[in-house]
């Protein structure tokens, strides 16, 4: 039986390295805390928060003889093409379309 088997240092280093991080010293502190520091406004997230309610709703023969009225979906189609006629503009014959488009970069295979 040997004093020097490597059994015997393997079990006795993690008993040296807990005794030396338990006998390092804290660092002193550089320089006590401020004590006038400025308060900061507290306001809440909900503040100006409305509580949900429910809104009553009107019977599906009204709603159906309301939108018959105004010319059926016909009417709501023809206002939605003409309020965004301005917004999509033909574009020019020689611009790319897909020049805004960006697409992930394909990984090569080595």
């Amino acid at each position: 039986m040997s004093f020097s088997s490597p059994a015997r240092w393997l079990a006795a280093l993690p008993a040296i390295v807990a005794l030396t991080a338990v006998a390092q010293t804290a660092p002193a502190p550089s320089e006590p805390p401020p004590t006038n520091l400025p308060t900061l406004p507290y306001r809440s997230a909900f503040e100006g928060y409305r509580s949900y309610a429910d809104e009553k709703a009107i019977p599906w023969k009204e709603a159906n003889e309301t939108v018959y009225q105004r010319g059926g979906w016909r009417a709501y189609a023809k206002e939605a093409s003409e309020q965004g006629a301005g917004e999509t503009a033909t574009p020019k014959p020689g611009a790319d379309p897909h020049a805004g488009h960006s697409t992930p970069m394909k990984k090569e295979k080595p």
